[in-house]
């Protein structure tokens, strides 16, 4: 597998305190990056989100295990941990999105409304569905998808780090990273409102690294945001496989 490409990107925007965190860290062909996003309603939202961002990045490269359940069990030992730190007046909590890279295999988790998107050769493969009260609301068919971003009710999280009863990870099952052009972004709600699917494919397209591709999408949100937008932040994956005859595949813009 060729080297991973990393690229992350953290803002406070028009708020007076950042609650986002990034963690990427990588080592050979190991890596593990979290995007965190904290509840800035229940105080201390920057806390939560560092402890939760922190806790399973070293956990992870401390002992890179590739299996659901153990990714599972990270999730919930980082929850545990937010939930040691709340106190009666600051009930910190945080929504995360995490990857895991390691022997050419990828695993991910998430928990409130931070994202994971995941791209095969330039085209949108996968990507995580939210813990909210919108997101109830596209499976039950009052809104489509693509409302969620206008939704009255879209900031309402149903789970994050920090539930001390009920806590609830999405966790993937181990997808291999086959041959081709793999490209990963993690992002907060701050984000991804602000930049569509279809534009996430078209900058991928165009760019050559992440760093490329997060600062294209940035220039699209810079242009959208109010003055008092939220924190907004992402991580960026590429990843470029070698096909079976030695060749490395790039994607080919169609735009």
């Amino acid at each position: 597998m060729r080297r991973i490409e990393t690229a992350i990107c953290n803002y406070q925007g028009g708020r007076k305190h950042n609650e986002d965190n990034v963690r990427c860290l990588t080592l050979d062909n190991i890596c593990a990056i979290v995007v965190a996003d904290g509840l800035g309603g229940h105080g201390g939202g920057q806390i939560a989100s560092s402890i939760a961002a922190d806790y399973i990045t070293k956990s992870f490269m401390k002992e890179p295990l590739m299996d659901p359940a153990c990714i599972r069990c990270l999730f919930e030992q980082a929850n545990m941990a937010v939930v040691k730190a709340q106190t009666p007046i600051q009930k910190m909590k945080s929504t995360g999105a995490a990857l895991f890279i390691n022997d050419g295999a990828a695993i991910w988790g998430h928990t409130g409304d931070s994202r994971l998107y995941h791209f095969k050769d330039g085209v949108l493969a996968a990507q995580t569905l939210d813990h909210s009260v919108s997101q109830m609301a596209v499976f039950s068919g009052e809104i489509t998808k693509e409302q969620i971003r206008h939704h009255v009710d879209r900031n309402k999280v149903l789970k994050a780090f920090g539930d001390a009863g009920g806590f609830k990870a999405d966790i993937s099952s181990i997808y291999m990273l086959e041959s081709g052009y793999h490209a990963f972004l993690l992002c907060t709600d701050g984000f991804w409102e602000y930049v569509l699917e279809l534009e996430m494919e078209i900058e991928l397209i165009k760019s050559y690294t992440p760093l490329d591709w997060i600062r294209a999408m940035n220039q699209r949100l810079a242009q959208r945001v109010p003055e008092n937008h939220d924190n907004f932040s992402a991580a960026a994956v590429l990843i470029n496989i070698e096909s079976k005859d030695g060749r490395l595949k790039k994607c080919i813009s169609t735009y």
